[in-house]
């Protein structure tokens, strides 16, 4: 049969092509995305899109809260910080950062120096013996010769007290006592925030305020302990203020008192006899 004599198949016919799309489009769930769909779909995209270009303000802090708000305490929960730690070990803990910060990349991760350009505060007489005169060298720096009678090269050790990084109380005491109390020295005290604010005021004080301390400075006038009462390094502490810790009130359990109702005697009851 020629092409030219082929008659065209109908779309309904069963097996052919058009009818079995006939039949897909036609069955459940196949069915085309209505218009109204698509505009909901539209809809919601637009108000996301608006809500995300302002999460610049929607997140901003200043805007959710309110400023200098703090939260309180749970009602009947107490406010609560950090557990207390003994004294030595909080303020070892304290000066260990201020040795890492301040001290480290002259004098070394063991405090050894390098014996050309830096001494050694292992075993340093001035770090472990007077107070006062080790506060001097460390707010004010040292020009001339060390413990040791050796001087080193160089403009010598300036202060560690400078703007923008001042030593505060806190700093100062940890790490003095950490020093003294580290890299093989231990002379088992602490100095505290109130012997280093002693310091800071004394260096404040000197007439050569802003220069660097020399060994006849120190032996002249700083060879003495700072004042200020001493702190047992048992004694408990807050380990972010140093602060003596408040003491712990022990809760006494509360015992319900159930009243005691008097009971009326009972008669005795009469009994017959047979």
């Amino acid at each position: 049969m020629s092409l030219s004599n082929q008659q065209p198949v109908p779309d309904d016919v069963p097996g052919t092509a058009a009818c079995a799309r006939g039949k897909l489009l036609a069955a459940p769930g196949n069915e085309p995305v209505s218009l109204w769909v698509l505009t909901a779909c539209g809809v919601v995209v637009l108000i996301a899109g608006g809500i995300l270009g302002g999460a610049g303000r929607l997140f901003d802090y200043q805007t959710t809260f309110r400023e200098r708000y703090e939260r309180e305490p749970a009602p009947g929960a107490a406010e609560q910080g950090p557990p207390p730690k003994e004294a030595l070990a909080a303020y070892m803990a304290k000066g260990a950062k201020i040795y890492a910060g301040k001290c480290i990349v002259c004098h070394g991760p063991e405090a050894k120096g390098d014996g050309a350009n830096f001494p050694s505060l292992a075993g340093s007489k001035w770090a472990t013996g007077e107070t006062e005169r080790f506060a001097m060298i460390i707010l004010n720096g040292l020009q001339g010769p060390t413990s040791s009678g050796k001087s080193f090269p160089g403009a010598g050790m300036p202060s560690q007290s400078l703007p923008p990084t001042l030593l505060t109380p806190e700093d100062l005491a940890g790490v003095m006592t950490y020093v003294r109390n580290h890299f093989g020295n231990s002379t088992g005290d602490i100095v505290t925030i109130a012997m280093a604010k002693a310091a800071l005021e004394i260096s404040a004080a000197r007439p050569k305020t802003g220069q660097q301390v020399t060994t006849e400075e120190l032996t002249a006038d700083h060879l003495k302990s700072l004042p200020g009462p001493a702190l047992d390094p048992k004694a408990m502490v807050n380990p972010v203020t140093l602060a003596p810790a408040a003491p712990v009130v022990p809760v006494v359990p509360v015992v319900p008192v159930v009243p005691v109702v008097p009971v009326a005697p009972v008669a005795p009851v009469a009994v017959p006899k047979p």
